[in-house]
């Protein structure tokens, strides 16, 4: 937001410089992100001067070209050759002198010395669109002889410069969002140390000229619009707004458009309060009937954009029509054009969530909307309104032709609140005087109902609509006292806490740094997603997603389930970026709708904890000792265990199964007593196909909270490296297709549990040679007893046994 310095002091009587009132605005909440400097001519005209031509003669050597003699006071005369056909002697003109930088648009040029056809010229009579001043270039400007020679041209044509305010809005201050607003935390400030008064404008002269137009105003919807007042104005002629109004809207970023239009806007800048001019003669019936439309009614806006209304959105209509989008944007059929005679002017309250809706689902933001949907004071349409129209028989001329007509059912009264003292000094750390708590309250329009000594019973006006608590009003102590007016205690309170085990931050970083260690990227998505990704996939229930019931955009209308689709736009976004080889993780929260009925949150609605891995395109990179390497499931799998180990569950202890879905192509999934661990795999090509992605993407996603509950119950032991050695014997099994590494490491374990250490796969083996459905595995079983060497008789009674098994349970040969 822009707030200008030469606009604000119409409202505040203050010399600060530019820097103090910066340091003030950011102390008090409105934080000045920038300032920068505004001038109503590009250059201020410096270095121009007003000149009086003494002498002009024909070119010697030119035809078009004029030598002239032009003084510029001080006793100066330059000589300039003039190329105008309407210089002549004893004329005022615009003179830039030598050094002196002209511009044209985002172009430049410095006047120097020179020789024009061998006669010496040493500056330039100016033509108005050479300095900024208008688009002709028929010739010189000529000036008025009574203008003063050697007067500065800035002086003369009255350049004005300002100092321009960028001020970062928090939502909460929508008080702020205005000039008079800016003003009124400018003077609490100011008034702590000098009596200091906000000047707002007087709308006193404000009266009825006759009612020849008189527009009934008809609200059906009371809640969408609390407060609707109008009046309307005839006999006005629109046309340019004056040089001041131009220089208002200029410094804070706006193009003046015709007298109405500025003023329009020049009062919502200046109150906050967003207004609506309607051409009158285009009101059908003479009624303004506030209402909604039938669902997907057309309505042609300001942009000649035709849009589909909800039965949702609140119209501006009148009695056969729809002439404008409450709040939001006007209609092509009922605006202010050039031929404009008469006009109905709208000074509204519109219900902030209405408004935010409309402009969401049509996606249209304007100044109007960002001031209804963060909340509008209801107690000042009358005010702005009769600003509006006051300043509109100023400058366009016309008569104000109706009384006010001012819809307000149910009046909003000044929100109650109670302040004590104890806390307020609970909460701020320092006990600040009654007196001085009292006179900042006052300074905020903040009324004092009652007082004693323990509480103050207060009354805040309706443009604050975010100092409804005790907590917020001291907030608004504390800002105007100086947040660095609290001194730092050198008294220290501490506590001893005990951290909950598992220790959920010092696991989760544990695991982070693994994962980094091993080239991993963390990524880190909104939690808020689209619901369409949840349409088409039976793994996720579109019934279970927790909906937004203000969304910022379509994108972003749900809360998210799976971690899935963030990290699936994060591979989208690198791979368009020629970043295709990606390891990825993400520890995120994931929401659900558990019971739509029950009223209880804690009930109704879900929270957890995952951990995501994406694994994508090449497993290294090709260079001049190593070939490029693609990805595979067992590496996904190999960081997955390894994850599961590092936090001491036990691999055999966990029930695996092969899940195939419309997320997975081919995966697994871990459970322990059927509570869900983690489940991993290659992603179904559908689901890549949505996202327009080509290389195959390994995905893995922890139930956290389950692998976190489940890894509390596993102590960390520590014991002696053993004394005897480990023995490795290997086996060839010639297996059916259908047999899996799982089932021969599950039957090993169960047949000898205390000297078995540990069962690998090392090679894999299929071809026509061995038979059809037929694959050899070579498994190396390691062996070890740690209070003695192992005998061969031993070892050869394991290994017996485990073929007698193999053979049995596993149909398998040994080769």
């Amino acid at each position: 937001m822009k707030i200008s310095y030469n606009w604000l002091k119409n409202y505040i009587d203050t010399d600060l410089s530019v820097e103090e009132v910066s340091k003030i605005l950011t102390d008090t909440g409105l934080e000045v992100e920038g300032i920068e400097q505004f001038e109503s001519v590009k250059g201020s005209l410096e270095g121009l001067v007003i000149g009086k031509v003494t002498s002009c003669e024909k070119h010697p050597n030119a035809d078009k070209l004029t030598v002239t003699t032009v003084d510029i006071g001080n006793g100066t005369e330059l000589p300039i050759v003039c190329g105008a056909p309407n210089v002549a002697e004893g004329q005022k003109v615009v003179v830039a002198t030598v050094g002196t930088t002209l511009y044209s648009g985002d172009e430049e040029f410095k006047i120097k010395k020179a020789k024009m056809r061998g006669e010496p010229s040493e500056g330039m009579i100016c033509a108005e669109d050479e300095i900024g001043l208008g688009t002709s270039h028929d010739g010189i400007m000529i000036l008025d002889n009574s203008a003063k020679t050697g007067m500065a041209a800035k002086k003369y044509f009255n350049i004005e410069t300002d100092t321009v305010f960028e001020i970062g809005l928090t939502p909460n201050r929508i008080d702020g969002a205005s000039h008079i607003g800016t003003a009124r935390d400018l003077a609490a400030y100011l008034s702590q140390t000098k009596k200091t008064e906000l000047i707002k404008p007087s709308v006193d002269d404000f009266k009825v000229d006759n009612n020849k137009l008189p527009i009934e105003i008809i609200v059906e919807d009371k809640v969408a619009c609390p407060r609707y007042t109008g009046v309307t104005v005839s006999n006005i002629k629109v046309g340019p707004s004056p040089e001041w109004l131009q220089n208002r809207l200029k410094a804070i970023g706006l193009k003046p458009i015709n007298n109405l239009v500025d003023i329009s806007n020049f009062v919502l800048h200046e109150t906050g309060q967003p207004l609506h001019f309607f051409d009158a003669d285009l009101i059908e019936g003479n009624r303004v009937i506030i209402k909604t439309l039938k669902e997907d009614s057309p309505f042609v806006t300001l942009d000649e954009e035709e849009r589909k209304l909800s039965a949702n959105d609140l119209m501006i209509c009148n009695e056969n029509n729809g002439m404008c989008i409450a709040g939001v944007f006007g209609g092509i059929t009922s605006g202010v054009t050039e031929n404009t005679k008469n006009i109905f002017i709208e000074s509204a309250h519109f219900n902030s969530v209405f408004v935010r809706k409309t402009a969401k689902r049509h996606d249209l933001h304007t100044d109007a909307s960002f001031r209804f949907e963060r909340g509008s004071d209801p107690n000042i349409t009358v005010y702005a309104l009769k600003r509006a129209a006051l300043l509109i028989k100023e400058i366009a001329g016309g008569e104000i032709s109706s009384d006010i007509v001012d819809i307000y059912p149910e009046p909003v009264a000044d929100y109650k609140v109670d302040l004590t003292f104890r806390n307020l000094k609970r909460l701020i750390g320092k006990e600040i005087e009654k007196e001085k708590v009292i006179s900042i309250l006052e300074s905020l329009d903040i009324k004092i109902v009652t007082e004693d000594d323990e509480k103050l019973s207060l009354e805040v006006p309706t443009y604050r609509v975010d100092v409804l608590r005790e907590a917020d009003v001291i907030e608004e102590v504390l800002r105007i006292y100086g947040y660095n007016n609290i001194e730092i205690s050198e008294h220290v309170n501490s506590s001893l806490s005990y951290s909950p085990k598992p220790d959920k931050e010092k696991i989760q970083n544990t695991i982070s740094d693994i994962l980094t260690a091993n080239g991993f990227n963390e990524i880190m998505c909104n939690s808020l997603t689209k619901a369409d990704y949840y349409n088409d996939f039976k793994s996720y229930k579109p019934n279970n997603l927790v909906k937004i019931l203000n969304p910022l955009s379509n994108d972003l209308n749900v809360m998210r389930q799976t971690l899935l689709f963030g990290g699936l736009e994060s591979i989208v976004y690198n791979q368009n970026r020629r970043n295709p080889d990606l390891k990825l993780y993400e520890f995120g929260n994931c929401y659900y709708l558990k019971d739509s009925e029950s009223e209880n949150p804690l009930k109704k609605y879900n929270e957890e904890q995952h951990l995501a891995i994406f694994i994508t395109g090449n497993k290294t990179e090709e260079n001049w000792i190593t070939k490029e390497e693609p990805t595979s499931f067992f590496l996904l799998k190999s960081y997955v265990e390894n994850i599961l180990e590092r936090l001491g569950l036990n691999l055999n202890q966990i029930e695996s199964k092969e899940v195939s879905t419309d997320i997975f192509v081919e995966g697994l999934s871990y459970k322990y007593n059927e509570e869900q661990l983690v489940h991993f795999g290659i992603l179904n090509k559908k689901l890549q196909n949505t996202f327009d992605i080509d290389n195959s993407i390994y995905f893995a996603e922890f139930s956290w909270d389950n692998v976190l509950k489940l890894s509390v119950k596993n102590s960390i032991r520590y014991s002696e490296i053993p004394k005897y050695p480990e023995v490795r014997r290997d086996l060839a099994l010639l297996l059916s297709k259908e047999i899996k590494f799982a089932d021969i490491k599950e039957l090993a374990y169960k047949s000898e549990r205390r000297l078995l250490k540990n069962v690998s796969l090392f090679d894999v083996f299929e071809g026509e040679k061995l038979g059809a459905n037929k694959k050899s595995y070579a498994v190396s079983f390691i062996l070890q007893d740690e209070n003695k060497t192992l005998t061969d008789k031993q070892i050869d009674k394991i290994m017996n046994n485990f073929i007698r098994i193999f053979e049995k349970e596993l149909n398998a040969q040994i080769r």
